[in-house]
């Protein structure tokens, strides 16, 4: 299904060039199965290999996109995807989250003081949050839900969001144009610094979920 996929992607950019690409990364960011470390190298690929390297891979029209324009655009379709999960949660506003966990937070071990210190942590961070956010795999997309539910100023979501989709878009066009026709090898690398972050993020679970066991336990041994 993957294969099928990257050349699905593969033939968008190929046949819509920078117009493909904000379209695939816009898709991404809502729908994160489309994985950008297929998107982007690929359109690094293409750019800098132009209509010859594109006639030999796909049988593509000729092309002339440049990698800076690819950048561009990318870091185009990354701003607007992420402003409609940036609307979608502030649609859905901070009531209605509030209103979710006490109902459901239990099943979680999560408490609407919980949520409530979570909230003030991003309101406090929500900057370097999303800016640092939008370099990380797995967060990339995430990020833009606890802006929009705390309705984060609008030009400084997009100014952030843009800087740091930029320097992911960067790295990661800059390396399909670097490696050529194995540009697929970023993905081996993007997929180890993405195991990496599942690894901290199941720390910081394992560390959250026994920090409330123990705080549960002393507070049962008080009341008894």
């Amino acid at each position: 299904m993957l294969g099928d996929l990257a050349n699905w992607v593969q033939d968008v950019i190929n046949q819509f060039g920078y117009f493909g690409v904000a379209l695939l990364v816009v898709i991404e960011n809502v729908f994160p199965p489309i994985p950008s470390e297929i998107v982007l190298p690929f359109a690094g690929f293409v750019a800098q290999q132009g209509a010859s390297a594109v006639n030999a891979t796909a049988g593509a029209a000729q092309s002339d996109t440049t990698v800076i324009g690819m950048m561009i655009a990318a870091t185009v379709g990354s701003v607007v995807g992420a402003l409609i999960l940036y609307f979608v949660s502030a649609a859905i506003g901070p009531v209605r989250l509030r209103g979710f966990v006490e109902r459901f937070g239990k099943w979680f071990g999560v408490k609407s003081a919980d949520l409530v210190r979570a909230e003030e942590w991003f309101d406090r961070r929500s900057a370097a949050a999303v800016l640092v956010g939008r370099c990380v795999p797995l967060i990339r997309s995430i990020v833009s839900i606890p802006a929009g539910f705390r309705r984060m100023k609008l030009t400084s979501f997009v100014v952030l969001t843009a800087i740091g989709s930029a320097v992911w878009n960067i790295a990661l066009i800059g390396a399909g144009a670097l490696l050529g026709d194995q540009w697929e090898r970023v993905g081996e690398y993007v997929g180890v610094f993405q195991w990496l972050v599942i690894a901290a993020v199941l720390v910081f679970l394992v560390r959250f979920v026994a920090s409330r066991l123990k705080k549960r336990r002393r507070q049962n041994g008080l009341t008894q």
